[in-house]
């Protein structure tokens, strides 16, 4: 994320890799959609840089393993909005990651972070736009 270096990520994800986001309820599933919506984000994130880091294990969402597990805590803008943020990374037994949970705050930033990527979406063909809907 911080060298914005696309394929880079790809390697790092398992292929039925979830990723939770802070601004829709349901996981974005699949590398193809995962990567697409990093591809956004890249775009989407100012100043990315993470400033810390915790391994350990946690119970994942899927199916309530426990997993290798690391808290990778981030910040960055967005449209003119600090967010501090965490990414909580589930591991496979190949070390892949297989579930991605991004936590952000504050308030002000979910909601530009989430209308930025939406935008980026619907530019990209990954999402329907708003009257498509």
């Amino acid at each position: 994320m911080e060298k914005e270096d696309l394929a880079a990520l790809e390697g790092l994800f398992a292929e039925d890799v979830r990723l939770y986001s802070p601004v829709k309820f349901r996981p974005f599933e699949g590398k193809p959609m995962v990567m697409g919506l990093f591809g956004v984000l890249l775009r989407t994130f100012e100043d990315f840089r993470y400033v810390g880091e915790y391994d350990g294990t946690a119970e994942t969402s899927a199916d309530g393993s426990e997993a290798p597990s690391a808290v990778l805590a981030f910040r960055s803008t967005v449209n003119g909005k600090a967010i501090h943020g965490i990414d909580l990374l589930h591991f496979d037994e190949a070390g892949l990651i297989k579930e991605f949970t991004v936590m952000v705050r504050p308030q002000s930033a979910v909601h530009a972070l989430g209308e930025a990527v939406l935008a980026g979406l619907v530019a990209d063909g990954l999402a329907p736009g708003p009257a498509e809907n």
